[in-house]
């Protein structure tokens, strides 16, 4: 890592937005004493904790020369200003990957962790035996929508809180945290108090109140790309999040918005690699949206472990011919147990170990 004299000074990348590289030899005391300076000079300290050290973000509109404030003080290794517009979620201010922890279920780093289960929740039998097949094959965090922003008025909307309540229970019967989707800013206490994971779907992808109203929401984020958005606007919307203190961010690619008819999305795995560039933060693939046909999903499973990702999230229904949304994108229960049969050599040779149930 380059020290910051050797990046754009200060007045070409920006007064206000740096990030301070704590030793690994820092104590608790010497973070605390550098985020209270930070505070001091009326910036915004985001303290980011690492596997082996602190990082702490500096934004805002305080003393226009900060940097000398920083550099001598205890535990500080080094300081650097962000040229970057987003700043917290830059893998220049975090090098090594970002982990969220699931209850017990680490996503990022060595690992690779597959989500599943129906588009949405439609009936207690229908939750239930998806629930157990994604727990008896391999799938480690349950899926699935009470709430659903649907491109008709006519198409089912969900169940709302009855599908969270729903969803909730299947996941504690068989042992999952759940995620599920948020759609707008006055159910988010309703959906925090359900679920493990929020997930932002791609049509609010850039819903900026949405962003910031979970901001401050101490529960994970999967944020899903847009569906015509670039990887920058996608990480400047991861960006919102963290800037209100929440840096539990996945990000997931899945799929974009082509001229190409054959497939419902383009699945852009080039994205993977690209975002593991420009970011820390985890990422995860969904083959199911990103393609819209069962038959592609195995294949570009695979190829988004071969791409690097996280983690994949498919859609599992009982019975895909009779599913009140996205039913053929829907995996049958057997045809998931295949396809982690077949995923596990793939994650082995990425280097990556698989997650299981404990």
């Amino acid at each position: 890592m380059r020290g910051w004299d050797s990046l754009e000074s200060p007045e070409k990348v920006g007064e206000s937005h740096m990030i301070i590289v704590m030793r690994s030899s820092a104590t608790e005391a010497d973070i605390k004493a550098v985020a209270e300076k930070v505070s001091g000079l009326s910036f915004t300290p985001h303290v980011i904790e690492g596997v082996e050290r602190t990082v702490i973000g500096v934004i805002g509109d305080g003393n226009k020369d900060p940097i000398k404030s920083f550099v001598n003080l205890d535990g500080v290794d080094k300081v650097y200003p962000v040229s970057k517009p987003y700043k917290l979620a830059a893998r220049s201010s975090k090098e090594e990957d970002t982990v969220v922890n699931i209850r017990d279920i680490q996503v990022g780093g060595d690992t690779f962790v597959v989500m599943a289960g129906p588009c949405s929740v439609e009936t207690p039998e229908q939750i239930d035996t998806a629930a157990k097949a994604v727990a008896e094959h391999g799938g480690v965090i349950l899926r699935g929508g009470a709430y659903k922003p649907r491109t008709s008025p006519y198409s089912f909307q969900g169940l709302e809180e009855e599908g969270l309540k729903l969803l909730r229970e299947a996941g504690d019967k068989y042992g999952m945290p759940i995620i599920t989707e948020l759609v707008s800013v006055d159910t988010v206490d309703k959906v925090v108090e359900y679920t493990d994971i929020i997930q932002i779907g791609a049509r609010n992808m850039q819903n900026f109140p949405l962003l910031r109203s979970i901001g401050d929401v101490r529960k994970p984020i999967l944020l899903k790309r847009g569906l015509s958005a670039t990887l920058e606007e996608l990480v400047m919307s991861a960006e919102y999040i963290m800037s209100g203190g929440n840096y539990q961010v996945m990000l997931c690619e899945r799929g974009i918005r082509t001229f190409e008819k054959a497939y419902r999305n383009t699945l852009d795995l080039n994205a993977v690699p690209a975002l593991k560039g420009m970011t820390h933060l985890p990422i995860i693939v969904d083959p199911s949206h990103g393609t819209g046909r069962v038959d592609l999903i195995p294949t570009m499973s695979k190829a988004a472990v071969a791409a690097g990702a996280d983690g994949i999230i498919v859609e599992v229904h009982p019975k895909p011919e009779e599913a009140l949304s996205d039913g053929p994108q829907a995996l049958t229960p057997l045809m998931f147990e295949q396809l982690m049969k077949d995923l596990k050599p793939f994650v082995e040779a990425a280097g990556k170990k698989l997650v299981v149930l404990k």
